[in-house]
């Protein structure tokens, strides 16, 4: 690669880069929000046999599905990687996740991120808040003035 293709690689991705930092936050504020509102009261552990998926919600916050009906919304104390990390485990004892004992691991040569809070998650709750969160009011423009 050419040194000028090189710098106009490296200026539009660093445009792409400003552009989007904006919505970004945006959306990630609104998918804590949503997940804020379909968790429950804190547990002190859960069942966790399978990692189904899983979402970040930025560094101190991610979703953690054990099936694809059942969630669960884990505070960490602050995780550097995990707003960034492709990966992720959990360590659990017995087949159990806890709060204060498991960790969130993001990647080699970062710390484990200790489990602060588990919330469980109503999913289908969790649908509607997104569902509400893509509804658009539609307002019908006015009609233009007919051309004399």
């Amino acid at each position: 690669m050419s040194r000028k293709t090189s710098w106009m690689v490296a200026m539009l991705a660093m445009l792409l880069g400003a552009c989007s930092s904006v919505p970004y936050a945006q959306r990630m504020a609104q998918r804590q929000a949503a997940y804020a509102a379909a968790a429950g009261a804190p547990v002190r552990s859960f069942h966790f046999y399978n990692l189904y998926s899983w979402e970040s919600l930025g560094n101190d916050q991610l979703a953690v599905y054990t099936q694809a009906n059942r969630a669960w919304l884990l505070d960490v104390n602050a995780c550097p990687n995990l707003a960034f990390a492709n990966a992720i485990g959990l360590t659990s004892f017995a087949g159990d996740v806890s709060v204060n004992f498991d960790k969130v691991l993001t990647g080699r040569g970062y710390p484990p991120c200790f489990i602060a809070k588990i919330r469980p998650v109503d999913v289908a709750r969790l649908k509607l808040e997104q569902q509400a969160q893509r509804k658009i009011d539609a307002v019908p423009r006015e009609q233009a003035a007919t051309a004399q």
